[in-house]
């Protein structure tokens, strides 16, 4: 009789095969005794060429100079992370992660250590795969830094390890065998559940959030659901990989804020004030809109007589108070020198005026001070969508000339766009 495949194994092998990152074994003379077919394509050479070398050898003495302090720590049981720009593979000069960390055996010593390379140049976080012995399979699911599940279709827990454990701050015998929610709790099965049941349909999806009861403080992490799929398709299970993106989160959300952010006044880019524009005029028909151009008169006399520095802090100062003078949901953005751009929301043209008074009078506190007072002021043009246009282009062309109108009038003043042929008449 053949004994049944111990399904605790079945479910490592899985799991490994879930996660795709290269992944190499090094022993006390830090040369690779092990490597899976990913670091193959990640060190652009093939297996027989990479086995038996030092990682000095292979990748010269900057790379070690970078891993050394890291397997050195990682042989005492630590685990260590280090980054550094590869100067090999198929894509050279991107950046990696390397994390190294102990392969220790069940008296703790520790024969070797792990290496796992993830590419933070793209933000590519993926399954691992790693084809080794059943042992070695074991003490790497143990070891490995990133909390794994194995959940079957009824969501019920069958696999986890010690950094899951760690992480839930949860023993091992207090998980296995109940369904996620009621270990977890009600709470984060709420938060959780809609991705398990997507991942359930057979597609990997993936969470990402801020989690707050850390030691090291609020983290952006990033949990993946991946299905365990038969050979027939059939979904016989979850895998859940849970990863630190903090960094790369909040350097996205930089790179977010620069695209949408003006540089200098912090208000909204032009290119993302006409998205703004773009999109409410979608909904005019239902919420009418005002969109004001507003230019500043005089302000050449400020760079002129005091210098660029304090022409930039004037107009840090007039983007601070047109975003004080509307409301948090209305939109400010600069479209260029000394001009910006005002979208809201608005019931009628009355509305409208009284609103582009109120930003006269914020813009005023502003430039009414100092050894320019009186000197600089603004003059403010505004169209109605959809009463006076229904293309963005066309409202923000009615806007600039009913601004260009209000200056032709004396300046310091408001004007909106249907009072253009009526001056021209006077």
């Amino acid at each position: 009789m053949v004994a049944a495949a111990d399904p605790r194994i079945t479910h490592i092998e899985r799991l490994v095969t879930a996660i795709d990152l290269p992944i190499g074994r090094w022993d006390r003379d830090a040369r690779l005794v092990f490597c899976n077919d990913h670091y193959l394509a990640w060190a652009g050479r093939p297996r027989d060429q990479l086995l038996g070398r030092t990682l000095q050898e292979l990748f010269g003495e900057i790379a070690w100079a970078a891993a050394a302090p890291a397997f050195m720590q990682a042989f005492e049981g630590h685990t260590l992370t280090y980054q550094r720009q590869l100067m090999h593979g198929p894509t050279p000069g991107r950046w990696a992660r390397i994390q190294v960390f102990p392969d220790a055996d069940a008296n703790g010593t520790v024969e070797a250590v792990f290496t796992i390379a993830t590419d933070i140049h793209d933000d590519v976080i993926a399954r691992e795969t790693l084809t080794a012995t059943q042992k070695r399979l074991d003490r790497f699911t143990e070891n490995i830094p990133y909390p794994l599940t194995y959940v079957d279709h009824q969501f019920v827990l069958r696999f986890v390890n010690k950094a899951y454990c760690e992480a839930t701050g949860t023993r091992r015998e207090e998980l296995l065998g109940r369904h996620i929610g009621d270990a977890r709790g009600a709470r984060r099965w709420a938060e959780h559940a809609p991705y398990f049941e997507r991942a359930l349909q057979g597609r990997a999806v993936q969470y990402t959030r801020l989690v707050d009861a850390l030691p090291q403080g609020p983290r952006w992490m990033r949990t993946s659901y991946v299905p365990d799929l038969a050979e027939d398709g059939q979904v016989l299970g979850l895998y859940t990989v849970t990863v630190d993106v903090h960094e790369l989160t909040v350097s996205q959300e930089k790179l977010k804020r620069r695209v949408e952010r003006d540089g200098l006044t912090d208000v909204l880019s032009r290119r993302t004030m006409m998205d703004h524009v773009e999109a409410a005029l979608v909904e005019a028909e239902r919420q009418p809109v005002a969109l004001y151009f507003v230019d500043l008169d005089g302000f050449k006399a400020v760079n002129d007589r005091l210098g660029h520095a304090e022409g930039d802090a004037l107009l840090v100062a007039v983007g601070r108070a047109l975003q004080e003078a509307v409301r948090a949901d209305d939109a400010v953005g600069r479209f260029g020198g000394d001009e910006f751009l005002v979208l809201a929301p608005v019931r009628d043209h009355d509305g409208a005026q009284a609103l582009a008074v109120h930003m006269l009078a914020a813009v005023g506190s502003v430039t009414g001070n100092g050894p320019l007072g009186g000197v600089v002021s603004a003059s403010i043009g505004y169209a109605l969508a959809p009463r006076d246009a229904r293309h963005p282009l066309t409202l923000l062309q009615l806007a600039d000339d009913a601004m260009y109108a209000a200056k032709r009038s004396g300046k310091n003043c408001a004007m909106h766009c249907a009072a253009i042929a009526f001056e021209s008449t006077r």
